[in-house]
């Protein structure tokens, strides 16, 4: 797959009275339920679909108070769309981390700019997970406070379940998937360049048979980002924790940072 691909779209949205009537008999048939959505984000779904990345939406599998995640359809193919809500968000929480990292420029203070380069980063944070090889939903488009992703299910277009709620079947399986864990977040520390930031079993999809998918990068910084280190070690503590209460043997967060790192 060529880069272009997963190129961010940046260009603003004519919310002229024309587009408006094109969006509204588009919207009519990407049938979208369940969800009150302002102009701003029904254009952006409105551009994505006419740049083919969405063909329709099939109600939510999600839903939070920053961001709802919808089973959306791409062709033959089922897809993530995350949308991220502007009235709802906290901002001051995401300025922390937008404030360090060196590879976006928030443009103005205003709310949909900030939930915007917010959605920009977990983008960009796909995008390097994806290229170092980690098992992570790989990402198509991103354009305002909307990312289109591959989405993670079974056949039958259910999402596969959190490991909190479907711990691996022994405590032998959990040991394997802890170790791939963590030399999958070696590869993201040191060839993706970034730390995931709220990794816990709420943010890893478990399919079963020792295969498992991490989700949801929104927090991630660079490596060289003021809370990165913070931010790693509260990650492998949340990991060994959940890991320990499923009988496994776990080493000590000190020697799961350093495997993470590299030493």
């Amino acid at each position: 797959m060529n880069d272009d691909k997963f190129s961010a779209i940046e260009e603003d949205i004519d919310l002229s009275p024309k587009k408006i009537e094109r969006l509204e008999k588009t919207l009519e048939d990407l049938k979208v339920e369940e969800e009150v959505f302002d102009k701003y984000t029904l254009m952006t779904l409105y551009e994505l679909s006419r740049r083919g990345y969405l063909d329709g939406l099939m109600g939510f599998v999600k839903t939070g108070k920053e961001a709802n995640v919808a089973r959306g359809v791409r062709g033959d193919d089922l897809v993530a769309v995350k949308i991220y809500r502007v009235a709802t968000s906290d901002f001051r929480r995401m300025w922390r981390y937008l404030r360090g990292d060196h590879r976006v420029k928030v443009r103005g203070r205003r709310r949909h700019r900030i939930v915007y380069t917010w959605a920009e980063r977990e983008f960009k944070n796909l995008l390097a997970a994806h290229r170092a090889g980690i098992r992570s939903p790989e990402p198509y488009a991103h354009m305002n406070n909307v990312i289109v992703m591959e989405f993670l299910g079974d056949d039958e277009g259910n999402p596969y379940p959190l490991l909190k709620y479907h711990p691996p079947e022994d405590p032998e399986t959990a040991e394997e998937v802890l170790w791939n864990i963590l030399d999958d977040y070696h590869r993201l520390y040191t060839e993706g360049g970034i730390v995931h930031g709220d990794l816990s079993e709420y943010n890893i999809l478990y399919a079963g048979d020792g295969e498992y998918y991490i989700i949801d990068f929104s927090q991630g910084v660079p490596t060289d980002h003021p809370m990165a280190e913070e931010l790693l070690v509260r990650d492998v503590s949340n990991l060994l924790r959940f890991f320990a209460r499923q009988g496994t043997d776990v080493p000590g967060v000190e020697e799961a940072v350093s495997h993470v790192k590299g030493g």
